[in-house]
Order: structure tokens, then C-alpha cells, then sequence
């Protein structure tokens, strides 16, 4: 017995000097000293051994098990550290080459007009709030005052998606929503998506952007208005700059009026661009909430009155830019866009 336990050491020793990976280390481990390996054969016949023998054949049992464990462990660690420094090799990285250009993008034009526009009516004490796109016919044109008549309500103008539902044409029923919810006095703009059936052209798009205010408080005035527009224009284009009122006609305000800036060229001198003007294209519309709208909104016309404005995004950054297409900024040419 003592000679067959030397033999078998032997012989995995011996076949440890040609073991070269992990795989076959661990194989030759269960092979000999796993729980049916040859030295668990040797104990389990020692049952046949006299009790003289069968202390001694166990304690050179395990110790040569012991000596063999310790020998695959050392090969282990070996065939481990090879295995390391291999990958690390592979995946070494010269850092002295020049690395990948990384693009980094930037906010789109209109968003950052629209986020100028919201920042500096935020200092003036407005609130932003959203609204749905998608809307009812109620909010966009029955509470906002519009006839039934009005050539914006056709199927022609606006995209419908069901007879009660569709498209916001306007970010005026965000409004009606703040009316609705809110208990005077709040100061809000509301800035997003718009939607109309439009031809495209340079001017013109089926989908364009919109800012709208709206303030209702006690006694407020066309004074009130009239200064806030101009505090924004100052704000937004400079201390020079100037407006001008001129009467308009809008279903849900009354008074109304359309509002005109200073050629932003000349600085209302007069040049080529305003045709000797003075004045720029008109920029926004404007006017004293309508009684009827407040009251649709349960909200007392007596008690209470308000001004609300509202603004083409996408004109106002034509206008700061110099942009001459609206096309321009919707077409995702990067060209275009690595400009801002």
C-alpha cells in the first residue's frame, strides 16, 4: 500500500511539470484528489488493512494529499498571474496616442431663444407653466372666445383629430387651463409647440413654436401692459430699442393691439432693411384679457382683469440671428446648426 500511495505521487508529480493552463491543473486535481479520485480509493479500502496498518497508511495518505494540494496551489497561482498579465497586454492603451475627437452637442437655436425669453420674464415675476399639444376644441377656440365662424376653427386651418379634439393651434389654452386651476393673481408664460395647416415657405411652417403671458390681478390696466412689453423688449434687444402699439383685432382680448420693435439694423434711424422705417416686422400680439374669457373661467370681470401677449418663437430667433428661412430650423443640417 505504501508503495502504490509513493507511486501515485510520483506520477502526479511528474505530470505537474507539463501542465501549462487552468483547465487541465484542474482536471488533474478531481482526477487524483477529488472525492473519487485515486487517494479517496486508497481510504476507502482501508477497511482491509489490520488496525496496525491503517493509522499509518492514513497519516502518509494525507500527507502526501497535503503535499500535493500545496503543488497544484503554487502551479495555480502561476498559471493565474500569466493569465493577467496576458489580458493586460492585450488591453494595455498607449496613452501617448492622440485620443477619439468627442462631438459634444449643443441646445438648439430655438431652445435658446426659448429659454432667454422664459428667463427674463422669470425676472420679471412670471411663472413658467406647460400645456398639452394635443387639446380640446373647448380650450383652443370656445373658451378663448372665437366665433364658431372663424375662419381659424375650418378644417382647413387646423388639424383635427377628432370633432373635439385636436392640434393646439396656439398656446393660449394653456391660459385657460392656469384660469381654470388657479385663483387670481398669477403671472404666467407658457412657451411650446403650435400647430397649422400652412404652405412652407421661408416664413411659414405647419408646425412652429409660441410663447404666450397672461396676467390677472385687480386693476390692472393697458398701462400695465404696455410697460411690461416694453421692459421685455429692453430686456431681450437692448436699452435703445422701442415700441409701438398699433390697434389689432383678437377674439380674446379687448382692446387689442399688434406690437412693432425698432429695426434692429439701424436702431430706428432708418436703412435698407426697414426701408427707411425706423421699425422692424411686428412681433407680437396683445391685449386686455376679454370679459368673456375670465368668465368662462369662473373668474369675476368685475372684480378682476388681466392682459395676456403672445409671440412667435421662431420669428424671434429669425430676428436675432438673422436667420431669412424658418426652413433653416427644422432641417437638422449640422452646418447650420455649428453655428449656434
Amino acid at each position: 500500500m505504501k508503495e502504490k500511495i509513493q507511486e501515485l505521487r510520483s506520477i502526479v508529480i511528474n505530470e505537474l511539470k507539463n501542465i501549462n493552463d487552468l483547465s487541465s491543473l484542474d482536471k488533474l486535481r478531481v482526477r487524483y484528489l477529488g472525492k473519487k479520485g485515486e487517494f479517496t480509493k486508497i481510504l476507502r479500502g482501508m477497511g482491509a488493512l489490520s488496525k496496525e496498518e491503517r493509522p499509518v497508511i492514513g497519516k502518509l495518505v494525507n500527507e502526501v494529499r497535503e503535499e500535493l494540494e500545496k503543488r497544484i496551489d503554487v502551479i495555480k497561482v502561476k498559471l493565474e498571474n500569466e493569465v493577467k498579465n496576458d489580458k493586460l497586454k492585450k488591453e494595455k492603451i498607449d496613452i501617448t496616442l492622440p485620443g477619439d475627437k468627442i462631438s459634444f452637442g449643443h441646445r438648439h437655436p430655438l431652445i435658446q431663444v426659448v429659454e432667454e425669453l422664459e428667463n427674463v420674464f422669470s425676472k420679471m415675476g412670471f411663472q413658467i407653466v406647460e400645456g398639452p399639444e394635443v387639446e380640446t376644441v373647448y380650450n383652443n377656440f370656445d373658451a378663448l372666445n372665437s366665433p364658431e365662424n372663424h375662419p381659424s376653427r375650418d378644417k382647413s386651418d387646423t388639424f383635427y383629430i377628432t370633432e373635439d379634439i385636436l392640434l393646439r393651434t396656439h398656446t393660449s389654452p394653456v391660459q385657460i387651463r392656469t384660469m381654470k386651476e388657479k385663483k387670481p393673481p398669477f403671472k404666467i408664460v407658457s412657451a411650446g409647440r403650435t400647430f397649422r395647416f400652412d404652405d412652407v415657405d421661408d416664413t411659414h411652417s405647419p408646425m412652429f413654436h409660441q410663447l404666450e403671458g397672461l396676467v390677472v390681478d385687480k386693476n390692472i390696466t393697458m398701462a400695465n401692459l404696455k410697460h411690461t412689453i416694453d421692459m421685455f423688449i429692453k430686456e431681450l434687444f437692448g436699452e435703445e430699442m422701442k415700441t409701438r402699439f398699433r390697434p389689432h383685432y383678437f377674439p380674446f382680448t379687448e382692446p387689442s393691439a399688434e406690437v412693432d420693435v425698432s429695426c434692429l439694423s439701424c436702431k430706428g434711424e432708418g436703412c435698407e432693411e426697414c426701408n427707411g422705417t425706423g421699425w422692424s416686422m411686428e412681433l407680437l400680439g396683445c391685449g386686455m384679457v376679454h370679459p368673456k374669457v375670465l368668465k368662462n373661467c369662473e373668474i369675476d370681470p368685475d372684480e378682476y382683469s388681466g392682459f395676456a401677449f403672445g409671440l412667435g418663437v421662431d420669428r424671434i430667433a429669425m430676428v436675432k440671428y438673422g436667420i431669412n428661412n424658418i426652413r433653416l430650423l427644422f432641417e437638422n443640417d449640422m452646418r447650420f446648426l455649428n453655428q449656434f
